[in-house]
């Protein structure tokens, strides 16, 4: 673990750096063009600039997050249009760029925020943070569901797992409402988010348990703290990260979870759609995980009977109840400790 998360959290966050990061020069006629080819020289693959016609276009762009600010010629002062609810890290890059490019006209930089957080999460990273209390939450669960709930079947399993997310995601939209003010609007929608995405958490993990027990801990800590909250955008997004974590942004579960939040929260719910299919997309492979984990149970199941049968004389239990006690409780210290 301490390996794993060392590598996960230095790997990701250590040195950020912005990658062909989407802006905009807003101008027209040849100065706009000449300008941004020359900001693009400078910035080499940081950047991808592109030009816009009209103010409102930036803006427009801006709420669909097809870029990350935009910087426009022609006023009394130059200025840079943002959206911060989409990252607070991302828009301090992007003003640490044009600002010095601002200062060589002569002229303070005015910074405009056409989609700011909510005043009750200044910074917006209030949603990684509850993506955090949702992770916990989901995959502490799977080794009390996994260890103790062992003798149950695989269908009960799979209820309890329903349950237990669905407890999860209201103590999450509590935190989001009523607690933190996160979500002043579309608190519903963001609960609906949060069951799916710890329903997915839950169901992987119970079917990953009977074939990995003990060390099922690691394997969703691997999946679901080390890999998912580094790529999940809630710090740093892909454009700031190296290849590997920005790719995993794309379709890891954390990611469909806090962009799909910000989305719903700020930007009138554009690209909702694909997000919330990324949470269900993992919930199906949860569905599917714990089905081969119910057919490979029901096979183990099968080969005991026929071992018996063909063995009718008496013969110690498989497992002894006091050693599976004991295995039950180590999983449980581990997942408390973690």
């Amino acid at each position: 673990m301490c390996v794993g998360m060392g590598l996960a959290y230095l790997g990701a966050f250590a040195s950020p750096e912005p990658h062909h990061l989407p802006v905009a020069v807003v101008g027209s006629g040849p100065q706009a063009k000449v300008f941004a080819q020359t900001v693009k020289d400078k910035a080499g693959d940081a950047l991808d600039v592109r030009t816009l016609g009209t103010r409102a276009a930036a803006v427009d762009q801006l709420r669909t997050r097809d870029i990350d600010g935009a910087y426009v010629l022609g006023g009394k002062a130059p200025e840079l249009i943002v959206a911060s609810a989409g990252s607070d890290t991302t828009v301090s890059v992007v003003e640490k760029i044009f600002t010095p490019v601002a200062a060589q006209q002569g002229e303070p930089l005015e910074v405009t925020d056409v989609a700011p957080p909510v005043s009750d999460d200044p910074t917006g990273q209030g949603l990684f943070f509850l993506l955090v209390a949702l992770s916990i939450g989901s995959y502490a669960s799977v080794a009390v569901l996994g260890g103790a709930g062992a003798a149950l079947r695989m269908r009960t399993r799979a209820l309890l797992a329903v349950g237990v997310s669905a407890v999860v995601s209201l103590i999450g939209a509590a935190f989001a409402g009523p607690v933190f003010h996160l979500a002043h609007t579309n608190l519903w929608g963001l609960w609906g988010m949060a069951w799916v995405y710890s329903a997915g958490i839950l169901l992987i993990g119970v079917g990953l348990h009977t074939f990995l027990k003990r060390w099922t801990t690691l394997a969703v800590m691997v999946l679901f703290v080390m890999l998912n909250f580094t790529s999940s955008g809630g710090i740093f997004r892909p454009e700031l990260q190296n290849g590997f974590f920005g790719s995993l942004h794309a379709f890891w579960n954390g990611a469909g979870f806090v962009e799909g939040a910000r989305s719903l929260l700020y930007f009138d719910h554009y690209g909702l759609g694909r997000y919330v299919w990324t949470l269900v997309a993992w919930l199906a492979v949860g569905a599917v995980v714990l089905a081969v984990a119910a057919l490979a149970e029901r096979r183990r199941e099968r080969a005991v009977v026929v071992t018996a049968a063909a063995d009718p004389a008496p013969t110690a239990p498989a497992t002894d109840p006091a050693a599976q006690e004991a295995d039950v409780e180590e999983e449980l210290e581990e997942t408390v400790g973690v």
